[in-house]
């Protein structure tokens, strides 16, 4: 969705950044740049869902979501006198997962530590966390690994904050990764891309908003920061100068409203007015479901919300507990929710703290950013400005950095990472991997068969880190991935003048296709019979002789209808077992077409032997050139396809050898 303005320009500058907040009950929307080391807001904008489009930070009504995110754009769009296309945003998830791991890497000799090397340290540590993740939760069930952050660095058993360049002969990393439903982040990004938007990156809200409410000056305390939206209250713990885990409650503002709903008998829309009307003095006037006026002070009210408020505090408080294993040393409220009438007095009860042990965030916000036309302190702008600040001073490491055609990869991962899997999170299909020849025409000329081939298709390139690679090979961080879709040949178009050698004997001859005079530019189809007639010598020469006859049938026959010939297995010598059955009978046909087989390509299919003619061109075979023989519909495919040959596995640009064993199959239809 591109708006039609003038006053637009193409893009925004390159250092800025567009942050979108996908709140419960409202997006907020913000545009800053980079400006001294902080970002400055430049541009905000907010709009409210018109329904309950999202439920427990989980998006319920894309297309909802779409038009008010849509709206938002526009908005800025506005304000900036810049086309938005790309947008940085959070996720909650209702039901966000964590996994601790450690990975150890040692060395023979003391090695020099490089970005390479922690790079390859912490993507091991993330394989352990998502191995055990996926042995807790099942592998029925789909999980994106969405963040992760390094607890600690260990050097040669030595607790460091950092060990680049270090020199040492043992490393370990201690990591906090986080799993949300495949269906969480799935929905976001069609909402976006319905909204006209590409999601540049990708973030947890936990880990936005305590990159705006905790600097890392003050993280070796034991720090926790609680967000609490409409739907969710998410929960982010540091100490020892690192974020060490992330949860979440299910409760939060909507617990308030809902509440007001049941004791005023009021819709939700009219509960979330009164709400936001609490902080004042007046009296609230409202009209139930029934059609009566009411008029009620919002002390009132406040008294009313006591019980609710109370079971969020304890909920948070739970949470907190276990994913600290304790009391922190203080607790940071942020979020619309934070505001609540004793909530904050309740969290601490619950923990066992001193109530100035906790505080409303907003203080420390400056430190990473600024603004002029906005107070950046409102407590409420914690994860709008999280996005922002994260993605602007790149803060957060949103999973595995891989490069796809120099561009970051739109990355989640599910446990073992392939080629394949990035190829498909990133827009590309089965098809761009085939580059399948061009179909072949049959037809019978003077009760002659004469077969003319497409072209051959160009097959795609793949590599990983500058070397041929196969859609199976394993993904780690930092690799680079070159991909380059393969192109279709073009299906052979043939018409009854081009049987013709010298098209000046056109007017001395007549054709027929298929018992009908027919014009001789008009294209023929696959199995038409013709007939010229006027001079033999005229015809373009035949491929003539036994032999090419039963080559022919072959391509027609093996490799378009048949497998269905017993399995034969390829042996050097003929089988010599005492007990093997009496060789069937075979017709005077099959010795013939045997014999045939003499100048052909003999290989196993996934289990049924076939026998591929010589190419016009004489090039050799290629995987891919069998993938249309495989059984396979590829434009339904729903599961990574393997390729192997003789029991390996292969890139689709192999070359096929004589009695080679290919198989190509979906990998969730094996055993």
């Amino acid at each position: 969705m591109i708006m039609e303005n003038k006053a637009v320009a193409d893009t925004l500058p390159q250092d800025a950044v567009f942050a979108l907040d996908i709140g419960t009950r409202s997006i907020i929307g913000m545009v800053g740049i980079e400006e001294d080391g902080r970002m400055k807001v430049t541009a905000l904008e907010r709009a409210e869902h018109t329904n309950r489009a999202m439920r427990d930070g989980q998006i319920e009504d894309i297309g909802e979501v779409a038009r008010v995110a849509a709206r938002v754009k526009e908005r800025l769009e506005e304000k900036t006198g810049c086309r938005l296309e790309k947008v940085f945003v959070a996720a909650a998830g209702r039901a966000l997962k964590t996994e601790t791991a450690s990975f150890e890497l040692d060395f023979t000799e003391p090695e020099i530590i490089s970005e390479e090397v922690i790079s390859r340290l912490e993507a091991g540590a993330v394989g352990q966390a998502q191995e055990s993740f996926l042995e807790k939760e099942g592998a029925q069930n789909t999980f994106f690994l969405v963040g992760y952050t390094v607890s600690q660095y260990y050097l040669d058993d030595y607790l460091m904050s950092s060990i680049l360049e270090h020199r040492g002969k043992k490393i370990c990393a201690d990591i906090v990764a986080t799993f949300l439903p495949g269906e969480v982040v799935d929905s976001l990004y069609t909402a976006m891309h319905k909204a006209g938007l590409e999601v540049a990156g990708l973030t947890l809200e936990p880990i936005a908003a305590i990159n705006a409410a905790i600097p890392e000056k003050l993280r070796l305390l034991n720090l926790v920061m609680v967000d609490i939206g409409a739907g969710t209250s998410d929960i982010a713990v540091c100490r020892d100068g690192k974020v060490v885990g992330y949860t979440m409650a299910t409760l939060a503002g909507d617990e308030m409203t809902e509440s007001i709903m049941r004791r005023y008998l009021v819709d939700f829309e009219t509960a979330e007015a009164i709400k936001m009307q609490l902080a004042g003095e007046s009296d609230i006037i409202f009209s139930d479901i029934l059609g009566c006026e009411q008029q009620v002070p919002p002390e009132q009210i406040r008294n009313s919300l006591q019980d609710a408020v109370l079971k969020l505090g304890k909920e948070i408080a739970d949470r907190i507990l276990e994913v600290n294993g304790g009391p922190p040393s203080a607790v940071f409220l942020a979020g619309g929710g934070s505001r609540m009438s004793g909530l904050m007095e309740q969290i601490t009860k619950c923990l066992g703290m001193d109530d100035n042990r906790a505080s409303v965030a907003g203080r420390y916000y400056s430190l990473h950013a600024c603004s002029d036309i906005c107070d950046i302190q409102d407590p409420e702008y914690a994860t709008p400005l999280g996005i922002l600040v994260s993605a602007g001073l790149n803060l957060v490491k949103d999973s595995f950095s891989v490069m796809l055609n120099g561009k970051k990869a739109k990355l989640f991962s599910n446990g073992t990472l392939y080629i394949s899997d990035i190829l498909m999170m990133n827009g590309y299909r089965y098809q761009d991997l085939l580059g399948r020849s061009g179909r072949s025409l049959i037809v019978s000329v003077n009760g002659r068969r004469k077969i003319f081939y497409g072209s051959p298709g160009e097959p795609a390139v793949l590599k990983l880190n500058g070397n041929e690679a196969g859609i199976s090979d394993l993904v780690h961080a930092g690799d680079k991935i070159v991909f380059i879709p393969a192109k279709n040949g073009r299906d052979a178009e043939v018409c009854a003048a081009d049987l013709v050698e010298n098209t000046a004997d056109l007017s001395r001859l007549q054709a027929q296709v298929n018992g009908r005079a027919a014009d001789w530019r008009a294209p023929l189809h696959y199995g038409d019979q013709v007939e010229i007639t006027g001079s033999k010598d005229a015809l373009i020469e035949l491929l003539d002789g036994p032999e090419q006859e039963i080559r022919e049938e072959l391509m027609e026959e093996s490799l378009k209808e048949s497998l269905n010939e017993p399995k034969e297995e390829f042996l050097e010598e003929p089988r010599k077992s005492e007990d093997a059955p009496p060789q069937k009978a075979v017709t005077d046909r099959r010795e013939q077409r045997n014999e045939g087989k003499r100048g052909s390509l003999g290989i196993e299919l996934n289990g049924e032997k076939i026998f591929l003619p010589e190419k016009p061109d004489g090039t050799p075979y290629y995987l891919m050139d069998l993938l249309q023989y495989s059984g396979l519909d590829f434009d339904k495919i729903s599961a990574p396809v393997m390729l192997r040959i003789n029991g390996r596995t292969a890139p689709f640009q192999q070359e096929v050898r004589e009695k080679d064993r290919v198989e190509i199959y979906e990998e969730r239809n094996q055993i």
